[in-house]
């Protein structure tokens, strides 16, 4: 079924088909490009998946179309989306497709190929560098036979941050534009509503409750942390597996698990946080060139931010002077950082200063001209 909205101009000259392997609920990168691209002039449907537990979609300026799989993980689920999205492509009216990450992209690449309609490519990540797949060399190497196969006869095409678009480039001689995943201002201009003051502060992690993500060293950070909590707001693989974690180590009242939020719900929640975690540890080309969202957000939010060594988000911190860059998840050593960061009333001082000047230049607003460099040769 089509969720369609009335402010969609049926008009429209160019119609968009945009696809994405998730439940559209959560993913604001979608979401922003998507309404770039209404604001552009185009009719935009958005193509996903509904999960047994996704939540409606709430109204958006564009359309949206979920399927119903039979399988919702591993092999059979990416053959089963990619099978359904090209029948919904082939038989479908549209004039240009929008691929989001290598898992849309065979779909979307023989569709084009066969209707004869431009395609543009947006990596969200390394995807072949993942940490899921690092590990599983076999499942790996169809990923890199297919991406080889299709990326190099791509003419259009951005991801996340410069090095991976450098990779990209490099690698198969296409130029990858850069569009990070800065936030919307417009959606933080309420006032900021912050713990400080109060008795328990709010240490943040939003996103992906995946591998990887630092989130089993910070909760065990929590034993040494007194008048703090850790809120999880997000979902992913190992949600089970932390939150057994938190009961042997008897945390409950330090560690609160949201599950995965709307993403009004979720710009409410971001500023009220007195530190926002961006650890992702080095697994892989992927975790070690990434710039999530997450980071933008805390920044946008005035929250201040700690964050791996890892190039590209080491590179935010220290360029505009919004947090700390930890050397070591190692658990005592979090710990230490936490207490500091919320103590140190000088630094905060500095921090929230600087955050001011970073979240005005940090903005959707500013970086969605990208976008509409990329697809004005559409309209």
């Amino acid at each position: 079924m089509i969720l369609r909205n009335s402010n969609v101009n049926p008009e429209a000259k160019k119609r968009i088909i945009v696809s994405v392997t998730n439940d559209l609920v959560s993913d604001n990168r979608v979401h922003k490009v998507c309404t770039t691209l209404v604001a552009m002039g185009f009719d935009v449907l958005l193509v996903g998946r509904k999960l047994q537990n996704s939540v409606a979609v709430t109204q958006r300026t564009y359309s949206i179309h979920r399927f119903n799989l039979l399988f919702n993980k591993g092999v059979l689920f990416y053959a089963c989306f990619n099978c359904r999205l090209f029948l919904f492509l082939l038989f479908g009216k549209f004039d240009l497709l929008l691929s989001n990450d290598l898992d849309t992209l065979p779909a979307n690449f023989l569709a084009s190929k066969i209707k004869g309609k431009p395609l543009v490519y947006d990596s969200h990540e390394y995807f072949t560098e993942v940490p899921e797949l690092v590990h599983r060399p076999r499942i790996r190497r169809i990923w890199e036979w297919l991406e080889r196969k299709m990326v190099p006869k791509l003419k259009y095409a951005y991801t996340v941050c410069d090095s991976i678009a450098n990779i990209y480039t490099e690698k198969y001689g296409v130029h990858f534009r850069v569009v990070r995943n800065v936030p919307v201002a417009a959606n933080f201009k309420k006032e900021k509503e912050s713990n400080r003051g109060m008795e328990q502060k709010m240490i943040l992690y939003q996103g992906a409750v995946n591998m990887g993500r630092g989130l089993i060293q910070a909760i065990r950070a929590m034993k040494f942390i007194e008048g703090a909590r850790l809120v999880i707001a997000g979902d992913g693989d190992i949600r089970t597996e932390l939150e057994k974690l938190v009961e042997t180590e008897k945390l409950r009242d330090k560690v609160q698990f949201l599950g995965r939020l709307p993403i009004a719900e979720l710009a409410l929640l971001t500023p009220q946080a007195d530190i926002g975690l961006s650890i992702e540890e080095d697994l892989g080309l992927n975790y070690r060139y990434s710039l999530p969202n997450k980071l933008f957000d805390y920044i946008q939010s005035r929250v201040p931010v700690l964050v791996t060594n890892l190039p590209e988000t080491t590179a935010i911190v220290r360029k505009y002077g919004v947090g700390e860059v930890t050397p070591s998840l190692n658990p005592e050593i979090l710990a230490g950082l936490f207490s500091a960061m919320l103590t140190d009333t000088e630094k905060r001082i500095t921090w929230q200063q600087n955050l001011e000047k970073a979240a005005a230049e940090l903005t959707w607003e500013n970086e969605e001209k990208i976008i509409q460099e990329i697809f004005s040769v559409f309209v």
